[in-house]
């Protein structure tokens, strides 16, 4: 019998690394299918919690945050790199703003409540890296509300609900993301391959089921 676990994973949807997370988790799961049944949670994090509502120009941003425009370049190309593996065209030399995530959070957490948060996440990651679009523009947001079937949107979104999630995820102590919490108890940091994440999940699993 597949023994149970819930993963949750702390992510932003501006964070490449958590785009590539997402999809070696998906190989990961798939390793351990029959074995483990994961029940996913998206939890939000901001990587830019200071970020202004309407975002900035993305050159401005990678200027201020590595120093150099080459020194951000270089480590798109890193990212890139990485990205082909998991069949992820990241487009970054289109991409023109880095945006505030406040609202894409809340649509993820919307999203959550109808049975609909992989699919919302895959979309922002999407729209976002390999589309080149604002996901901090409103109508981006209701274009994927709308793909994936969310309704309500944007009325029935609980901000302050993300809010004290957002809360509670940086109290546990996590500073990076993507993070993978297995049932409350343990959890990694980083985008593994999904060899390393499938044990790592394994091995929660059964110290859960073992309790």
């Amino acid at each position: 019998m597949a023994k149970s676990i819930r993963i949750e994973i702390a992510s932003d949807v501006v964070c490449p690394w958590c785009y590539i997370g997402k999809r070696r988790l998906e190989k990961a799961l798939a390793l351990l299918a029959g074995e483990v049944e994961a029940s996913i949670e998206w939890l939000p994090f901001q990587l830019n919690p200071g970020m202004p509502e309407a975002g900035m120009a993305r050159a401005e941003y990678r200027r201020a945050k590595f120093g150099s425009l080459e020194r951000g370049q270089a480590l798109d190309a890193r990212v890139a790199r990485e990205g082909e593996g998991e069949g992820i065209a990241f487009a970054f030399e289109r991409m023109q703003r880095t945006p505030n995530t406040v609202a894409a959070h809340r649509l993820i957490d919307l999203a959550q409540s109808q049975g609909h948060g992989n699919a919302v996440v895959d979309a922002l990651f999407r729209a976002y890296f390999e589309e080149a679009r604002d996901i901090g523009d409103a109508a981006v947001l209701d274009a994927v509300a709308r793909q994936c079937g969310v309704t309500g949107w944007p009325d029935a979104a609980a901000g302050e609900r993300v809010e004290a999630l957002e809360e509670f995820v940086r109290e546990l102590g996590i500073s990076g993301v993507p993070t993978f919490i297995f049932d409350r108890a343990s959890g990694v940091s980083g985008a593994y391959p999904p060899e390393q994440l499938a044990a790592a999940i394994r091995d929660a699993a059964e110290k859960s089921a073992a309790a």
